[in-house]
């Protein structure tokens, strides 16, 4: 959490915090500013005191002050066009003029300063490069992963939470629409198609999905899987947009919307077979959802999630699946970790995969998934199931959004 900040600075011997970008779809800026129409900012966070937020122009001076931090305008203060001049037009010296005069003036001349934030690499690389030789007792340091925001973003405040909550029930509420969208459809020769005879395809399901969650306040800027039969084998695959929805083949449904302008993310798959299943997806199905349930009823507060992917490699492997435990490189079976933390980034700590670092704990205030599954490509079939989880300050496991795990949604058109 937030109130974490300033010890985890002290433990990493980092005396400051820059985060650069828009205060939208940029997460470590938004975490401490919250979604606002800015568009290009620096945020600095020296240790032991409150961020400061130095925002470009003033046409975005009210909804930098929406921030409630403490904020300045470039163009009123540090015009950019006397640092050209000074510059002789180099525009790279001029910002990275116009950024050490700014840590001048907050004392932030020496030591350590993490950087983060959502910009284009060669802007951001270029801009440090003359930081660099203009502020030399400065170090500028960066982290591939595990940074001090992301150690902090790991535990949520109950504030946090409920914003997730709130996704969880945005999420279910378009799943809702989707499975009695399908229901409703006319069946000709086992294709779903509308009243004029045109056959229904992933692409419509999708379109639907992107309206509802934008009529909801919520965007999927990462895609929605809906992938069918050999698809649904492949973890990731989206699913293909032509595909043309069908009774008794299984779909793979996963869908990880967030707040509109890049807030929390909601993460939640349920596993789908219009009017029938098979007997093998039946079984494949009930073998993943023993697993999902088994797991989450496992969990214990203080332990390294990465256990409970070791013990989601041994249920598989108990019932004849092979697991990334026994070949890291299988394409079938199981073949990715039980789940990972959630927050403004669809994927974030605590991780239980090969990623896992030794604090990726399950402690109060973590939310994180379980999504167990079971994927056989050559036999047209895959299984995911995947709920949400918060770790409360009591100590208990508690699913952020409950919605049925049934397999067989039925058609009203069909007969089964």
């Amino acid at each position: 959490m937030k109130k974490d900040l300033d010890r985890l600075m002290e433990d990493q011997n980092i005396d400051a915090l820059w985060i650069t970008g828009g205060l939208q779809n940029n997460p470590d800026m938004v975490y401490f500013t919250g979604i606002q129409h800015v568009k290009q900012a620096n945020l600095f966070k020296l240790r032991g005191r409150d961020p400061i937020l130095y925002h470009l122009v003033d046409m975005e001076r009210e909804e930098a002050a929406k921030t409630g931090l403490e904020t300045h305008s470039y163009f009123s203060t540090k015009p950019l066009n006397e640092y050209l001049r000074k510059n002789n037009g180099d525009l790279s010296a001029s910002i990275a003029a116009r950024i050490k005069e700014t840590m001048e003036e907050m004392d932030l001349t020496c030591g350590r300063v993490a950087i983060s934030g959502m910009i284009d690499l060669s802007y951001g690389y270029s801009l440090i490069e003359q930081l660099k030789l203009i502020l030399p007792k400065v170090e500028f340091i960066s982290f591939l992963k595990d940074s001090v925001i992301a150690q902090a973003r790991m535990t949520k405040s109950s504030l946090e939470v409920k914003h997730i909550r709130k996704m969880g029930k945005i999420t279910t509420e378009v799943v809702d629409r989707v499975r009695c969208f399908l229901q409703e459809q006319i069946v000709t020769n086992d294709h779903l198609v509308f009243p004029d005879g045109t056959p229904i395809t992933v692409k419509d399901v999708k379109s639907r999905i992107r309206l509802w969650l934008a009529e909801l306040g919520a965007d999927n800027p990462e895609d929605t899987i809906f992938a069918i039969g050999r698809d649904g084998g492949i973890p990731h695959n989206s699913g293909s947009p032509d595909d043309v929805i069908m009774v008794g083949k299984p779909i793979v449904f996963d869908i990880f919307p967030c707040e509109a302008g890049g807030g929390y993310f909601y993460d939640f798959t349920r596993t789908w077979c219009l009017g029938h299943a098979s007997n093998e997806v039946t079984l494949l199905h009930q073998q993943v959802l023993n697993v999902h349930h088994r797991i989450i009823d496992e969990l214990e507060v203080g332990q390294p999630f990465k256990k409970f992917q070791e013990r989601t490699c041994q249920l598989f492997s108990e019932t004849g699946h092979t697991t990334i435990a026994d070949n890291s490189n299988t394409k079938k079976g199981y073949l990715h970790s039980v789940g990972h933390g959630l927050g403004m980034n669809v994927h974030e700590k605590p991780f239980s995969g090969i990623t896992s670092a030794p604090d990726d704990l399950l402690i109060p205030g973590v939310v994180f998934t379980i999504e167990p599954g079971l994927y056989y490509p050559e036999k047209n079939m895959g299984v995911r199931i995947e709920d949400t989880i918060y770790l409360n300050e009591n100590g208990q496991f508690e699913i952020l959004a409950d919605y049925p795990y049934d397999l067989v949604i039925p058609i009203k058109n069909h007969e089964s």
